[in-house]
């Protein structure tokens, strides 16, 4: 989509969502219509007319999601979250990025998550960033820069992470007003989420928290430290009184597992105003991390039927970053799908693997994707045909020690450098363990995931069609097949 066409879209967002203000349930549909003209990509389209179909379904509980956020979600901000995130994210960003995967011959994200700052407020037992140097951290110009590269490649959608990334508040917000064309959205353990923040929130309103929780009161303050389960409830309160998106994130691990696993508590964060939920499994890293922490077999087990579950049930958007491997066919890092900048700018495949080539301080973002730890990753995604073993160090622990040692990558941890065979070696009884139950379950879910796929095969040769098109008009056209 070229400038023109995507300011002509934009414009008829605008006035398409305030048509939509007057009645969703009824013209969500006919809004879909009109947004299948501003994309080529027939897996897009596909996903734009899922709206409609879970509209005309009373029983679909992403119907109840999106009636919520019609309902809980301030005009203001929904407008500028369904513009940023459908337009400019999941369309316009996505054809440019498809364009330019080919273009360079290497992964191109559609998020970038990165640490404005290693400080933090909490010490949570068997955080990887526990013991990190707290001095760390990109300036604003630095992280402006990365954002503003990031748009060129097509990109849309920032995640900050830590450390605690409230801490720079001020610079996230004044990041945000200047970037009003992107969504933003911070993991924080929502101790510093006050009325005021709440409010500037509001004002910029491209701007979604996802609230570290571990359970009820008893597990949280376990992790997190005593008082912090009630802070992160007022955190939660200031969002719900200014109309802002938000949802939590979960680390299950051998100690709350059935916690945060619990419909009870799933509950009683969405009567909080919760929109989406995050879940992640502990990772060991750090010398002196805790491996009892890591979760069962049996847990994790559990955990991939009752998200699927809930999904079925509730109106909620939740994700599994490890058992949704089938989803999205596998490892998602490396670019592919997301990147990692740490707190001191070094680049690195994912927020759980600490390795890297380059530093962002000294490297333009593209050549960061084509460092060799990234073209590594690009080569041997996905990791395993079992989808449900996504990950090269959880679940494929040699992986990614042969990538690391391929790519002459260095350990990026700044206290406790970690030798890649050694963090190799305390993954491998859980990743011993999980084969089994993983190849069952995936045994189930093959015959659904195969159909899924010659669905996903057909949109492609439709998209690589397109695509050629749209290269043969752009200046910057390629050879699609010297790239391949």
């Amino acid at each position: 989509m070229n400038a023109i066409s995507h300011a002509l879209g934009s414009t008829g967002f605008y006035f398409a969502l305030r048509y939509l203000n007057k009645d969703p349930e009824k013209n969500i549909p006919k809004i879909v219509d009109m947004l299948m003209p501003f994309t080529y990509r027939e897996d897009v389209k596909r996903q734009i007319s899922t709206a409609k179909k879970v509209m005309e379904d009373p029983k679909n509980p992403y119907r109840g999601l999106i009636l919520r956020a019609f309902k809980e979600i301030s005009p203001k901000v929904r407008r500028r979250f369904i513009t940023n995130f459908v337009l400019n994210s999941a369309m316009v960003g996505a054809d440019k990025t498809s364009i330019l995967r080919v273009k360079y011959n290497c992964n191109i994200p559609w998020a970038i998550l990165m640490d404005p700052t290693s400080a933090c407020n909490l010490h949570c037992k068997g955080c990887w960033a526990a013991e990190y140097n707290k001095t760390d951290s990109m300036d604003y110009a630095l992280l402006d820069r990365i954002i503003r590269e990031g748009k060129e490649l097509g990109i849309y959608f920032f995640i900050y992470s830590g450390g605690e990334p409230t801490v720079r508040k001020d610079d996230l917000i004044r990041l945000a007003k200047v970037h009003n064309d992107c969504i933003f959205l911070a993991f924080t353990n929502g101790t510093l989420v006050d009325d005021a923040f709440a409010k500037a929130l509001a004002g910029v309103g491209n701007f979604a928290l996802a609230f570290s929780i571990e359970g009820f009161e008893e597990a949280t303050d376990f992790r997190r430290g005593k008082g912090t389960y009630q802070k992160v409830l007022e955190g939660m309160k200031n969002m719900k009184k200014y109309g802002l998106p938000f949802g939590f994130s979960a680390c299950y691990h051998s100690k709350n597992t059935e916690a945060v696993g619990d419909e009870k508590f799933l509950d009683f964060l969405i009567e909080q105003g919760c929109t989406f939920g995050w879940y992640f499994t502990y990772m060991p890293l750090g010398k002196d991390a805790d491996t009892d922490l890591l979760a069962t077999p049996e847990q994790r087990e559990y955990m991939f039927h009752w998200v699927r579950k809930m999904r079925d049930t509730k109106p909620i958007f939740l994700l599994d970053f490890w058992n949704d491997g089938q989803y999205v066919n596998g490892c998602i890092a490396g670019g592919r799908s997301y990147l990692h900048i740490n707190a001191a700018g070094d680049v690195e495949p994912c927020a759980f693997i600490h390795y890297s080539n380059v530093n962002i301080r000294d490297v333009s973002l593209l050549d960061a994707l084509r460092s060799p730890l990234f073209k590594e990753y690009a080569a041997h995604q996905p990791f395993n045909s079992n989808h449900l073993r996504p990950c090269p160090l959880l679940d494929n622990p040699g992986m990614l020690a042969a990538m690391v040692k391929a790519s002459g990558a260095h350990s990026t941890q700044p206290v406790d450098k970690e030798d890649v065979d050694k963090l190799t070696a305390k993954c491998v009884p859980a990743a011993e363990k999980w084969t089994p139950v993983s190849e069952r379950l995936w045994a189930g879910e093959l015959p659904h995931y195969l159909e899924v796929q010659k669905m996903k095969e057909a949109e492609q040769r439709k998209n690589r069609e397109a695509l050629e098109k749209q290269l043969k008009k752009s200046e910057d056209g390629v050879n699609l097949k010297a790239a391949s």
